[in-house]
């Protein structure tokens, strides 16, 4: 048998001719957003005598992934001659497991393809190069590296749960121009006695794109008291988070949206531990800071990424403990109140990006210290 070739990319001119076939690769996978987590965004091209004869992307968890699809869709479009003389394209290193699926290295090697072109190393324990070294071992010649940091960028939330064991938390809020997220309490009823719609139609629904983006929708006591928030995505197409909320002391009715039992709901509290329908209740330690122990939790829950909604007080825990990687922050230009809860400061932050959406600005932070 022959012995396989490794190519790690440092050669300019090797990287321009194979990165527009990866970026390819790229957009395909993104079409597998919100479906196919807690498994990574894939995407692959079949490439012959430059001819694209081949397109798969992971569509769903427990499905086929993208390399399954990519050599279905050649087969199918009549190529299936040409493709032991092709070179494959994949955004992350081929399986060398049996999960929900058996192993792509191994279906890579039974077609014979002699080429593949990796972008990045996948971090799974049970991948981590030995994908590479299956289909080195088989003879073939294996690329990686080709647009490196953009394949990871696309699995930022992937690469961090299995890096950093812990997920990628987004911060989001929303705040008027002067600077409130919210009104102050009504003294008699210790809830506002109004509710403010801060950002606007065309945000509201990017905001429900972002939560189908994400394996998980957090809020604290507060918000989910007063505002009884459904924390899905019905603007957006795609499955809803999970509904995650902080009620230690376990002061929510049950007659809140969020215990309608349409999406799976976890509580995290100080006292009790039990599975009731759609909702568990997962037991913290309530004399323990609570930041370190919501992140092991959501580790052991598999939950890859949380998109932290509020209230304040929650938002303020994570930027104290530096414990976040994104923070989404939506100020609607035309809306002053003049007092109010005043939204959280960010601090070892910079901004990465900038958007209008009408009356709307979104900022993009992303931390300088790292965590």
């Amino acid at each position: 048998m022959a012995i396989g070739v490794l190519l790690t990319i440092h050669n300019s001119q090797l990287t321009i001719h194979h990165s527009p076939y990866m970026q390819r690769c790229i957009a395909l996978a993104k079409k597998g957003a919100g479906y196919v987590a807690p498994n990574p965004l894939v995407g692959a091209v079949l490439m012959y005598q430059d001819r694209i004869i081949g397109e798969g992307w992971h569509k769903q968890y427990g499905q086929a992934h993208a390399e399954v699809n990519c050599i279905e869709d050649a087969i199918n479009n009549g190529f299936a001659a040409q493709i032991a003389e092709s070179t494959l394209y994949v955004t992350l290193e081929p399986c060398a497991h049996f999960g929900k699926t058996p192993p792509c290295a191994d279906l890579i090697i039974r077609h014979r393809i002699p080429r593949v072109v990796i972008g990045c190393r996948d971090p799974f324990p049970a991948v981590n190069g030995k994908g590479i070294e299956k289909l080195q071992a088989a003879g073939m010649e294996v690329i990686v590296g080709v647009l490196e940091a953009e394949c990871r960028e696309l699995n930022k939330r992937f690469f961090c749960f299995h890096e950093k064991k812990r997920p990628y938390i987004i911060l989001k809020w929303a705040q008027t121009a002067d600077g409130f997220i919210a009104p102050l309490p009504a003294a008699d009823k210790g809830i506002p006695a109004e509710r403010w719609l801060i950002s606007n139609e065309i945000s509201n629904r990017l905001v429900h794109r972002w939560r189908s983006e994400e394996a998980a929708i957090l809020v604290g006591t507060n918000t989910a008291l007063w505002d009884d928030p459904a924390l899905t995505n019905r603007l957006w197409p795609g499955p809803s988070p999970v509904r995650l909320v902080v009620d230690m002391d376990r002061r929510l009715p049950a007659t809140l949206r969020i215990f309608n039992g349409d999406v799976k709901t976890i509580v995290f509290n100080a006292g009790k531990s039990a599975e009731e329908g759609n909702t568990t209740y997962y037991q913290l330690n309530k004399n323990e800071p609570l930041i370190p122990q919501l992140l092991q939790a959501l580790y052991q829950l598999q939950l890859q990424s949380v998109l932290v909604e509020g209230g304040a007080t929650l938002l303020r825990s994570f930027i104290e403990a530096n414990a976040w990687d994104e923070a989404r922050v939506l100020t609607a230009m035309d809306m002053r109140k003049g007092s109010g809860l005043a939204a959280p400061e960010l601090t070892s932050a910079r901004l990465a990006e900038t958007t209008r959406l009408l009356t709307d600005t979104i900022e993009q932070f992303q931390p300088t210290i790292p965590h």
